[in-house]
């Protein structure tokens, strides 16, 4: 038997539905017996949505009201007398099984698995297999239109069905039709048999993609275009840095997600970056995902975009024999762990997971990352055979072993193929520098600072948008801005991250800026314009984030100005003292220097390529993400003439050119300054240096004191 089945939301019809993720309003349907060609009783209900501002398209088609929808069943309860109908229904066909038939896959997938989904409530097995009838009348009727073309409508007129639409309510045509079309092609000239049905995944599979097993990494590299199909990848972006893979399959609820097929980017800390990469089973799934753009996961809305094959293998593709092996075991759950001491050994990590959460396979289950000399990161991965054993792990999150605290997060089999192929990669933490590392130039301005509310905030910018389309946003209003005062935010990638800075003249100028670009649009995005103060701009600018509830500190307390790269340099150009003195170079770990040689030495200044120093200058902010390993720390070389150029200029230099500077890496969290002074003790260090262990300002002090770094004059 079949169940005939239509359903219409609050929103897009047609073609569209579900595209805006809007509820499920209505659903009728009619139980259809293939063998006897009898019908059961046709149903219709109203679904009572939590929204119910109805779209003008669906008032038009539909002819419902907010009123009258007010007064129906809410879905959970709609479903229940479904299942209750439809098996009452088939003992009076004498039948016991049924198979749902809808048009098209849009209500199944778009509709009814995602809003379920978010409404935290299972559906039953029937909607995880259906016909598309569309595709079952191509398959009969193979000189129809194209699937993709296909209609109730369509169908009906290339049968010659003489029915009105406008003699139904809605959706009842559209029921009594669709069974219409099916009694048509089990007609004795068609003869038609419903056989291979579509499937929903009950549950996305984790593990390593297929690929890793079967191709060595070399292989793998030189055959990505014939492996996996441009046409089935999408790059998700906007995700939440907390997402695991099972969220984002959650995401994309109703739809098949290949096996491995989530991929969380990386950026080069080994932090979550807030994009991933997925891998559906086919094109059409694909082209089903791109209508879920700007669909909402919580209170973020993720951007969808086309993605290729080639794309995806570089994040999920390679691994090492190491690797495989470890993630050769399927449905796992796994565990990263971050801050493990240097000595820590299996039986140490096992002991201090416990018997309550035991590891898959014992010591088989445990991978530790390493650097490629051999050193540990202070990384592992764990795997769990079900789900309560991980969360037993995680209630040990910041518990103590040794004498350092160990945080522990989910983590994907994508994510340790990327850290451990980055680490294999990867240089050791601190190489040989390169020769001197560049210069600061003194400013003829600085960012604004203070709680005065002179600047103001853009969010929501196109990712395209450069400084000339927000000047022309901006409008008349250009003219209040002070000189140099646009600043883009960049993510770590060095791409747009959607946020600007504007410096202000006055905080009126400021506030009425606010009242007249908030929510005006640019391209085909609005952008959302708050006032706010050069301290909370600084704030952003150097790394931390804004929100409902204040600031939050940057997640990393390092920095670093953007772009990262540039392909030549030409004469140095100025930037602020205050973030010069945050990217001192030299104060991270100088060349050694004796005092006979400081006299000749140039001055110390930090270089900034001119390319980089337009007329508004770029900064970097962080995404906010788990906290990592640290990785190698990276520097630009400043060319000779540029050096020489600065050495003429009239500066003070920041840190003191006698003696020479170590870094200490690896101290637990609660260290003080006299327990780094005891450490010392025996050995010569300057004398004025007591109260922060380097001559810099507050603001460079505060950033350079991280709790497990510091550098020590």
């Amino acid at each position: 038997s079949l169940v005939v089945l239509f359903g219409a939301t609050a929103g897009a019809y047609g073609a569209k539905l579900g595209s805006d993720e809007r509820e499920l309003i209505l659903l009728v349907w009619q139980v259809v017996d293939l063998h006897s060609k009898k019908v059961g009783t046709l149903h219709k209900s109203l679904v009572k949505a939590d929204n119910l501002d109805l779209s003008d398209q669906c008032r038009e088609v539909s002819g419902l009201t907010p009123e009258g929808l007010s007064k129906a069943e809410p879905l959970d309860r709609v479903l229940q007398q479904f299942n209750q109908l439809v098996s009452s229904d088939l003992k009076v066909l004498g039948r016991g099984s049924y198979t749902l038939c809808s048009d098209g896959q849009l209500l199944i997938r778009q509709v009814l698995h995602p809003e379920t989904s978010k409404k935290n409530f299972l559906l039953s097995d029937c909607f995880y297999s259906f016909f598309d009838l569309r595709k079952e009348f191509h398959a009969c009727y193979p000189s129809s239109a194209a699937v993709k073309d296909q209609t109730i409508k369509t169908m009906a007129e290339y049968l010659g069905l003489g029915t009105d639409e406008a003699e139904e309510d809605f959706g009842v045509w559209q029921v009594k039709t669709m069974v219409a079309i099916i009694f048509s092609m089990l007609s004795e000239g068609c003869n038609h048999v419903f056989i291979e049905p579509e499937t929903v995944k009950y549950k996305y599979e984790t593990g390593p993609c297929l690929l890793w097993l079967f191709f060595s990494f070399f292989f793998l590299c030189s055959s990505k275009s014939e492996t996996v199909d441009n046409e089935t990848v999408i790059r998700a972006r906007g995700l939440p840095w907390q997402s695991s893979d099972q969220d984002i399959a959650r995401f994309f609820k109703g739809l098949n997600i290949a096996k491995g097929g989530v991929a969380l980017c990386l950026n080069s800390q080994g932090r979550r970056n807030g994009e991933a990469l997925v891998r559906f089973v086919s094109s059409e799934q694909r082209d089903l995902a791109l209508e879920r753009h700007k669909h909402h996961m919580g209170s973020r809305y993720i951007e969808v975009y086309k993605a290729t094959g080639e794309e995806f293998l570089k994040i999920a593709g390679g691994t090492s024999n190491e690797v495989a092996q470890f993630l050769s075991k399927e449905n796992q759950v796994i565990i990263r762990m971050r801050g493990l001491p240097f000595t820590a050994t299996q039986e140490d990590v096992l002991g201090f997971l416990g018997p309550e959460c035991p590891v898959t396979g014992g010591k088989e289950g445990l991978l530790f990352v390493k650097y490629p000399d051999g050193r540990p990161t202070g990384d592992a991965f764990v795997l769990f055979s079900c789900e309560e054993y991980a969360q037993n792990a995680l209630k040990k999150h910041k518990e103590i072993l040794g004498k350092r605290y160990i945080e522990l997060f989910r983590s994907t089999a994508a994510e340790v193929q990327q850290v451990v192929l980055n680490r294999y990669l990867s240089t050791p933490l601190i190489p040989t520098l390169p020769p001197p590392i560049i210069p600061v130039l003194p400013p003829p301005y600085s960012i604004a600072a203070g709680s005065v509310r002179d600047c103001v905030r853009l969010r929501g910018l196109p990712y395209t948008a450069g400084i000339d389309d927000i000047l022309d946003f901006m409008g008349d209003a250009t003219g209040d801005i002070k000189p140099h005062g646009v600043h883009m935010v960049l993510n770590q990638q060095g791409r747009p991250s959607g946020d600007a800075f504007i410096q202000m003249k006055s905080a009126d100028k400021a506030f009425m800026v606010a009242q007249k670009c908030h929510k005006k649009m640019m391209k085909d995005r609005y952008v959302e314009v708050f006032q706010c103060s050069g301290e909370e701009m600084n704030f952003v600018l150097m790394g931390g984030t804004l929100n409902r509830s204040g600031l939050s500190p940057p997640p990393c307390k390092l920095p670093c100005l953007s772009p990262p790269a540039y392909a030549a340099f030409q004469a140095a150009a100025v930037i602020p003292a205050e973030a010069a003195a945050l990217y001192q170079p030299q104060a991270l770990l100088p060349t050694t220097r004796t005092p006979q040689a400081s006299a000749a030495a140039p001055p110390a200044v930090t270089y900034y390529p001119a390319q980089a120093a337009q007329l508004y200058m770029n900064y970097t902010a962080y995404y906010p993400s788990p906290p990592v390993s640290p990785t190698t720390v990276g520097y630009i070389a400043a060319p000779p003439g540029a050096v020489a150029a600065a050495a003429t200029a009239t500066h003070t230099p920041i840190l003191p050119q006698p003696g020479a500077l170590v870094r200490m890496q690896g101290l637990p969290y609660n260290t003080g300054m006299k327990e780094i002074l005891s450490f010392f003790q025996g050995y010569q260090y300057a004398p004025d240096d007591y109260n922060g262990l380097i001559q810099l300002s507050d603001q460079a002090r505060s950033v350079l004191q991280a709790p497990k770094e510091w550098v020590c004059l």
